[in-house]
């Protein structure tokens, strides 16, 4: 009941309005058209066909000849060597017994189709993640560049009034200095927070396929747990990876068993039917009434027992033993994986969390320190740079607020992706049903024609070549929590009532 409760709140949050482009339209994009979740697709489609394979080993095999031969040269007396003979035989080995491989084998090949179903989970998830973690960075760093521009532009005012101040006499160069090298630094910072908004959308491209557009802000969340303990419980249940860790590794005890089944012996039934025709060249010209015709049938029993094979038996049972410690002790690395991947989410999510709250402070009290500052130049009691010193603050504790939003978000998406509730059951996306891939295995694992083949391949995920080079525009309106309501104009500091210093 709590694993229903969690889809139906995770899908619940993620709809919205269709107005503009939300963070499950990315989703949904994501899971229809990117090439990493279709390629997994095609892999376990191939990983299917192994069952099938496996079990043809144990099969009946029907096989036909046919063949024509021309005797050139005979001896001169010769009345049983024909000129020409052709032959047509058909032959049908039935498998008996063959030491338990391909039981085995198809056994090995069943539980490695469902590692390959849980490890196409865990790239849906991981892409997901980073889907939401590129959605996000577009957002930061669309409010980064927005909170840089506002500086600069506040920046240039002030600089500006300082000049005006200088013409009268009410402040000096160094002044005026400081204020042109604070409004070049800021037109730099600007300048990099837009390279980095470029990057983010490039990003966002290769993973969407398609340009963002006017992006929502993201839903909270649901479900997140209360704990690392409760988290590492779910993940250790219910990760995808760690999941299709355990199948590999279960499948390497049938691969044993395969190896062991080297050194026993075989059994077989075989049938048999030949006809031959002399094409009436067998005695021709000797008087003699000979046929020209043949057909036999058999039938048999075939037992295969190895006695020695030069070593090989031995040293694929050890080889494939090894292969199993090996997965034994990939199963375990993966486990210490999910462990630390969780823990550290959860760790990073609750620190982010602590951040906002500090940040939201700080962005609160250099507001009303900005406001201050500013009236007290406005009496002669700060300084130019006491000014420049309060905008950066605000700047850094404004930036420093959208980071956290962003880390917070992405370190709890990640954390619900590693306790395996990041997948597209989960999300809810629309576009059409979701991709099951065991309707394709259901579809091919009792097939024995040997034409039924599948459709030629062709592309599924989609080009970005035509997708047009990302700009750092923002028609995005600030946030009015990040905006401030501080009087930033010029006539603050031009210094109009202000006793020269």
């Amino acid at each position: 009941m709590g694993r229903y409760t969690s889809l139906v709140a995770v899908a619940a949050i993620l709809a919205a309005p269709a107005s503009a482009e939300t963070l499950r339209d990315a989703l949904a994009k994501a899971y229809r058209d990117n090439p990493t979740i279709t390629a997994g697709r095609a892999q376990q489609r191939a990983t299917d066909e192994n069952v099938p394979i496996a079990r043809a080993a144990g099969r009946p095999g029907v096989s036909a000849t046919g063949s024509i031969t021309d005797n050139l040269i005979r001896s001169g007396n010769s009345f049983t060597t024909p000129e020409r003979i052709a032959q047509t035989g058909i032959s049908l080995n039935v498998p008996v017994f063959s030491g338990g491989a391909v039981r085995n084998s198809v056994r090995a090949a069943e539980t490695r189709v469902a590692a390959g179903q849980a490890g196409l989970r865990g790239t849906e998830a991981t892409t997901f993640t980073n889907v939401v973690a590129a959605y996000n960075n577009v957002l930061r760093d669309e409010a980064i560049v927005s909170l840089n521009a506002q500086n600069v532009k506040v920046l240039e005012t002030n600089l500006k009034a300082a000049q005006d101040r200088f013409q009268v006499g009410d402040l000096t160069r160094t002044d005026v200095a400081q204020s042109e090298a604070r409004l070049s630094l800021a037109r730099a910072q600007l300048q990099g927070a837009e390279a980095s908004l470029i990057g983010s959308r490039e990003n966002y491209v290769q993973l969407v396929g398609e340009a963002p557009g006017a992006l929502e802000p993201p839903p909270p969340l649901p479900n997140l747990p209360a704990s690392p303990d409760s988290a590492v419980d779910v993940a250790l249940q219910e990760n995808p990876d760690l999941i299709a860790s355990r199948r590999q590794r279960d499948a390497t005890r049938y691969d044993v068993k395969v190896a062991q089944a080297s050194r026993l012996p075989t059994v077989g039934v075989g049938v048999g039917e030949n006809y031959t025709s002399y094409l009436g060249s067998l005695g021709a010209g000797s008087g003699l009434g000979i046929g020209q015709n043949g057909a036999a049938t058999s039938i048999g029993l075939n037992v295969s027992l190895p006695i020695f094979q030069g070593g090989r038996p031995a040293a694929q049972i050890r080889q494939a033993q090894a292969l199993r410690s090996q997965a034994i002790e990939n199963a375990t690395a993966a486990e210490r994986q999910v462990i630390a991947q969780t823990r550290s989410a959860y760790a990073m999510w609750r620190s982010a969390q602590e951040v906002i709250k500090s940040s939201e402070t700080a962005v609160s009290a250099n507001r009303l320190s900005l406001e201050g500052v500013r009236a007290e130049n406005s009496v002669g009691n700060r300084t130019i740079l006491d000014i420049l010193n309060a905008e950066q603050e605000l700047l850094n504790s404004q930036v420093t607020l959208v980071s956290a939003r962003r880390d917070a978000y992405v370190a709890g998406f990640a954390l619900l992706a590693a306790m395996g509730r990041a997948e597209a059951r989960d999300l809810g996306l629309d576009g059409g049903p979701l991709y099951n891939p065991a309707d394709n295995y259901d579809a091919v694992r009792n097939r024995i024609s040997d034409f039924a083949t599948g459709p030629a391949p062709s592309p599924i995920a989609p080009t970005t070549a035509k997708v047009p080079a990302q700009s750092a525009t923002v028609t995005r309106p600030l946030d009015p929590e990040l905006d401030t309501a501080v009087d930033r104009s010029a006539p603050l500091t031009t210094g109009e009532h202000t006793p020269n210093r």
